[in-house]
């Protein structure tokens, strides 16, 4: 016979019961809410189609590495991830922007996150994404995601963003 240790027991337990109680605290208005065509318009606080729902869905950003537009396997893996997500929501155009880190001048930095961003479109028309439903911008080194001048800021500001508009 095998023994289950007691502070297992209590565990599943305490996720039961906390599983239990989420379910009854639920109001009538928080859980999903249909359109009457099947389509949901709130799960979870997350609106179908929203930069949320992209973000937590199928991830909005697409890092690079140093001085490179240069698509990573991460990078691909992330696009059709959006890839999916923008055929689940047809009516949604994403703006992608190419940002980079500090380094560098700002007219080169402009000319590499253009590159980004449209690497990161490319991607996503190859995939089959309407051209139509994606247009790029460039920040380069204007608009920082991450502050700080050290490799880990660096590596968060190298990115393509994809902006549902």
């Amino acid at each position: 016979m095998r023994l289950i240790h007691p502070g297992f027991k209590i565990a599943c337990i305490f996720a039961a019961l906390l599983s239990v109680s989420a379910c009854a605290s639920k109001s009538d208005t928080g859980g999903a809410t249909g359109t009457g065509n099947g389509v949901s318009t709130n799960v979870g606080g997350v609106v179908p189609g929203s930069q949320e729902s992209l973000a937590t869905e199928a991830g909005d950003s697409v890092f690079f590495e140093y001085d490179s537009s240069s698509l990573t396997a991460q990078g691909q893996a992330t696009l059709q991830a959006q890839a999916r997500w923008l055929a689940t929501y047809p009516s949604v155009t994403l703006l992608i922007e190419g940002h980079c880190d500090e380094r560098g001048t700002r007219e080169y930095n402009i000319a590499l996150g253009e590159r980004r961003a449209n690497a990161a479109r490319a991607y996503l028309v190859s995939l089959g994404v309407d051209s139509g439903r994606l247009s790029t911008l460039s920040y380069g080194k204007d608009r920082p995601f991450a502050v700080g001048s050290n490799d880990s800021s660096w590596a968060q500001n190298r990115r393509a963003f994809s902006r549902v508009n």
